[in-house]
This record gives structure tokens, sequence and C-alpha cells, in this order.
């Protein structure tokens, strides 16, 4: 039961978009850790792009809505910096939606400044 809820929180949260990348926050890689509590409750760890985005309190309440809607369940959300948030988060469908909306492969990009940066 447990991992058929857990898929269905995922794809609750491929519906909730980042406003300002246009990329859902699963594909984003913003979730860390989705734990089910019970089959009314989950636990969900998740980041933000950077600890200063303006969406902080947003996105977490986005996702408690969607899934209080949409599967009758509630959330417990925990925002986790540690480990930060990179490009290398991404799903691979993430990627591919993000290389289509701005041009460019993130992930590539991140890893060659990555490279540069120990040079």
């Amino acid at each position: 039961m447990s991992e058929e809820l857990k898929k269905k929180v995922v794809e609750v949260l491929e519906t909730i978009t980042d406003p300002e990348i246009g990329i859902d926050v699963y594909n984003l890689g913003l979730i860390y850790d989705i734990q089910v509590v019970n089959d009314k409750t989950v636990k969900i760890a998740m980041s933000l792009t950077t600890m200063f985005c303006p969406l902080a309190s947003t996105l977490p309440l986005m996702i408690i809505d969607a899934l209080k809607e949409r599967l009758g369940i509630d959330a417990d959300i925990d925002i986790v910096y540690d480990p930060p948030w990179t490009p290398l988060r991404m799903t691979e469908k993430g990627r591919v939606l993000f290389k289509e909306r701005f041009g460019y492969d993130i992930v590539e990009e991140y890893a060659r400044s990555q490279q540069e940066a120990r040079e």
C-alpha cells in the first residue's frame, strides 16, 4: 500500500510547477524524500533551488493543498538545505524539460563550471 501511495504522491508532485523555472518540483529535484506515515499522511523532505527562494512558503503550501485535494491526504513538509540543491538532483525528464525551455543542458553546464572551479 505504501509504495502505491508514494507513486500517487509523485504523480501529484509532477503537477506542481515551480513558477519561476516552469518545471515541476519532482523533476526539478526538489523532493529529497517521501515517507508514507499511514494511508492518510505522508512526510516529505524537500529543498529549494536557493535558501533565498521567494517561493519558500508558497511551494510547500501548493504541495499540501494539492495532496489534500487530489488524494485526500495530509502532508508534513520539511524544508532542508543539507545537502544543498544542485542541478545534479534533477531527473532525466527534468533535464529534458529544462533544455526545451532554456536551450541548454543545465547539468552539463553545472558540471563544466564545477570542473573549471577546481582547475
